[in-house]
């Protein structure tokens, strides 16, 4: 059965970035249709896929899937093969708490950091809140390294769902030049060199569509 993914702008849309990423890593075949954000008619496209009238939404048959974290762990039964949790219990129960943090919290950074691909890597002065976020975040990156990523580059070693949870802030610091340690700038380096960080990138820039104060 065929799967739809309905994405907002890849400039922009830092939510729509993680079921995308998992997927496309993951070699899992999905139609994509993208929604942009904040133009005329948008909120109405949107309502017509989304009980929320937000995105991302996976249409899977007749099965309507949203909410990023909620469409990571269908696609992760769907196709366990993915293995997009980590086969491990402990990890697997770090990787789910660290995963529902990040889609709960570091609403400081967020605001003051969107998610702009086209952004020229430069600094922001951060707040306190903001800075604390950062000291968090990459905690959380180090610990994870140290502790579960034996076997690979990524926070459990392979690229899973946590990884594709945290790759918008992995944008957002690249985008604010916003300094970490050897880990998690290891870590961060891993990540944007995979081929589907580099295609979705890459589509962003392309895109015509600026946001009201989002302008590079």
């Amino acid at each position: 059965m065929s799967l739809k993914l309905i994405l907002g702008n890849k400039n922009y849309s830092s939510w729509s970035l993680r079921p995308w990423i998992a997927m496309r890593n993951a070699g899992i075949p999905f139609e994509e249709e993208v929604i942009p954000l904040y133009e005329p008619g948008s909120v109405e496209r949107m309502a017509t896929y989304s009980p929320t009238g937000k995105v991302p939404v996976l249409l899977d048959g007749d099965m309507v899937i949203w909410e990023s974290l909620a469409i990571l762990d269908h696609i992760a039964e769907r196709f366990p093969k993915a293995q997009l949790w980590p086969d491990d219990q402990k990890a697997r129960a770090h990787a789910r708490a660290i995963s529902a943090e990040m889609h709960a919290g570091f609403l400081p950074l967020r605001r003051h950091c969107p998610m702009n691909m086209r952004r020229e890597s430069r600094k922001r002065e951060l707040t306190g809140d903001v800075a604390a976020d950062v000291r968090r975040i990459e905690r959380i990156w180090t610990e994870c390294r140290e502790c579960f990523g034996d076997g690979g580059p990524f926070l459990f070693g392979a690229f899973g769902a946590a990884d594709a949870m945290y790759a918008p802030i992995v944008s957002r610091f690249a985008s604010y030049a916003i300094g970490v340690g050897a880990a998690a700038e290891a870590y961060m380096a891993a990540v944007m060199a995979l081929p589907a960080w580099v295609e979705w990138r890459n589509a962003g820039i392309a895109e015509p569509w600026v946001m009201p104060g989002n302008e590079v």
